[in-house]
Order: C-alpha cells, then sequence, then structure tokens
C-alpha cells in the first residue's frame, strides 16, 4: 500500500504559529509494501510516528537531553600494621556537572577496607590494602597498608600507607595517587613510632621518638547537604619499650583510625563507608597488637529530583535536600537514568 499524498498547503505550513501536518497513518499491517527510506507515518496500532531508514521501520520518539549530576566516590582504606604504619587513605574523587545519559545504566561499585594486620606473637603480621570503588569507568583507587616489621614493605594506592619504624632505618610510606591522595608517612628510625597514612586532602606525618605520626587529613564534602570528611588516613602506631611515654598517631579527619598505644594498644578500626585506613598497631617488648582496618568505600550521586528516576539496585539511601535528590550507596548497585 503505497503513502497517500497530501496535496494542501495550508496543512504544510510547517512554519505558521498554528495548524497542524496531515501524516499518513494505518496499521503496521498496512505498511507500504516497498518502502523508501525517509517515509514518515503514524502507525496506528502502536499508536507512535515511525520512519523507515533504508532498513527499518523505526519510531520517532522523543528525545530528552543528558542532565547533570554531582558525585562523590571513595575507595576503601588501607588496614594499619600490626607494627608500625597506618593505612593509607581510599581513592578520592568528586565533581560536579558529570552528564547522566537517559535510559543507560551506571554500575557502581563500593570497595571494601583493608584488613589490619593481624597479631602473630612476636612477628609482625602484614595488613591489605582498601579496594576500589566506581561509577563506571571513573574510579578510585583503595588505599595502602600500613608498613610493618623491619621492611620497607608498605603499600600505595589512592593515599599511601605510613612507613614503618625500626632502629636500623626511618622507613619511607607509600605513595598516593594524584589527583586522589597523597604519600604516607616515615618512620622515625628511633623505634619509637610508625608513620601516618596519607589522606585525601594531606600527607601522613612522620613518626617521631614521641610516637606514630598523625594520619594525613580527608576531604569535608557537602554532596549529601551536611559537610562531611572522607577519606582521612590511619595513625601511626608506636613502641612503648624503650619509649614509654609515646603514643599512637590520631586519625585524619575523615575516619581515619587511631594508632595503638600502651603495652596491648590495636590500632583502631576506621569508620565505615568514609574510605579512612585504619590505625597502626603497637610493641611493647617483644608482644604486638593488631593493626586497624580500613574503612569502607562509599558513592554518592546528588542530582536534581526532577530528572530522578528511581530506578536503582544496591538499595542506596534515598534523601532529598532542597530541590536534589541524594543516592547514597553503601554497597554495590546500579542506577539508570
Amino acid at each position: 500500500m503505497g503513502l497517500t499524498k497530501v496535496n494542501h498547503p495550508d496543512l504544510l505550513d510547517l512554519a505558521s504559529d498554528t495548524g497542524a501536518t496531515v501524516f499518513p497513518k494505518g496499521t503496521t499491517a498496512e505498511r507500504p509494501v516497498s518502502p523508501e527510506a525517509g517515509y514518515i507515518r503514524f502507525n496506528t496500532t502502536d499508536n507512535v510516528m515511525e520512519t523507515y531508514d533504508g532498513t527499518e521501520w523505526l519510531v520517532l520518539d522523543n528525545f530528552t537531553p543528558p542532565y547533570s549530576i554531582d558525585y562523590l566516590v571513595v575507595a576503601g582504606g588501607g588496614g594499619g600494621a600490626s607494627l608500625f604504619g597506618g593505612g593509607g587513605a581510599g581513592g578520592y574523587l568528586t565533581t560536579s556537572n558529570y552528564k547522566l545519559i537517559n535510559e543507560t545504566q551506571y554500575i557502581i561499585t563500593v570497595g571494601a577496607g583493608g584488613a589490619g594486620g593481624p597479631l602473630v606473637g612476636d612477628a609482625p603480621g602484614k595488613g591489605e590494602s582498601g579496594s576500589n570503588s566506581s561509577l563506571n569507568s571513573i574510579i578510585a583507587i583503595g588505599g595502602g597498608f600500613g608498613g610493618y616489621g623491619n621492611s620497607n614493605d608498605v603499600g600505595s594506592g589512592g593515599s599511601g600507607g605510613g612507613g614503618s619504624d625500626w632502629a636500623a632505618g626511618a622507613y619511607p610510606g607509600g605513595s598516593g595517587t594524584s589527583g586522589q591522595g597523597f604519600n604516607g608517612g616515615s618512620g622515625s628510625g628511633v623505634d619509637a613510632g610508625g608513620g601516618g597514612g596519607g589522606g585525601a586532602t594531606a600527607l601522613g606525618l612522620n613518626g617521631t621518638s614521641s610516637g606514630g605520626g598523625n594520619g594525613g587529613n580527608g576531604f569535608q564534602s557537602l554532596i549529601n547537604g551536611t559537610p562531611t570528611y572522607y577519606a582521612g588516613g590511619g595513625g601511626g602506631g608506636t613502641y612503648t619499650g624503650a619509649y614509654t611515654s609515646a603514643t599512637g598517631g590520631s586519625g585524619g579527619l575523615g575516619g581515619g583510625g587511631n594508632g595503638g598505644s600502651g603495652q596491648t594498644g590495636n590500632g583502631q578500626n576506621a569508620i565505615t563507608n568514609t574510605g579512612g585506613g585504619g590505625g597502626g598497631g603497637t610493641r611493647y617488648l617483644s608482644n604486638l597488637a593488631s593493626g586497624g582496618q580500613g574503612g569502607s568505600g562509599v558513592v554518592i550521586l546528588r542530582m536534581p529530583t526532577a530528572n530522578y528516576s528511581g530506578t536503582t539496585t544496591g538499595s542506596p539511601t534515598v534523601t532529598t535536600d532542597g530541590s536534589d535528590t541524594i543516592l547514597t550507596y553503601t554497597t554495590s548497585g546500579t542506577y539508570t537514568a
């Protein structure tokens, strides 16, 4: 069945402010038998406008432009060593005006915090680096583990873990990733204090004869409507044998755990869903205390409520702030724009 030609000048006046243009219409079965590319008609079976592209009939649908969101992606923090370094904070990435394409699914991964170094008698235990968090191809790198024992084995990552401490030398901290975090501090070199883990906005401090270095501070974000710090480094642990007055370093603002103090001071665990680094454990003579666990990461999306689709997986917390909707993912999931 061929197309019906419309020969009515006023109906074809597309430039006029009023009126309309008549297009051929009919059921799917009534489509032209030998259509040519560019044919347009109204399909009464599906109640849509359609066009033939030379191969198949395509629906002419409304185009909805992309919309902008703010995001925060924080990776899991590194674990503190049982002796001495604090864990580095998870990588921190944030921006505004990030475009989402309608009807596209975005995959969100929330990284776990690294385990702290275990208590293993008189041998130091190695912690683990944190895991990456991501929003599609936007990847925040997990924080590095704290350096341990008589060794320069220390983790690099979003922020670097603090270096270990030994009378034989001040071991350096791990490296942070440019744009995501900072390096960890060094050990004291006098067997008194490990380095603090790096944070999102500051280096971890070096250990001293007074004790472990403080973790680097994290970044304060307003994305959820409340000023909140994320990605602070873990404090370095200390040796309270010869240096009986030495104390563990403080965790950085943003969930970092404090370093251990005293004769049996375990490193403090970082706060969950902050990406903070775990605190380093203490040493008293030949006894060790365990390192603190790094904090798990978080992914937060903020968008105009008018654009929010409501289509998610992973059970994010949904809140509003003024005219915006905020999705906080503490576990992995998806959002479909």
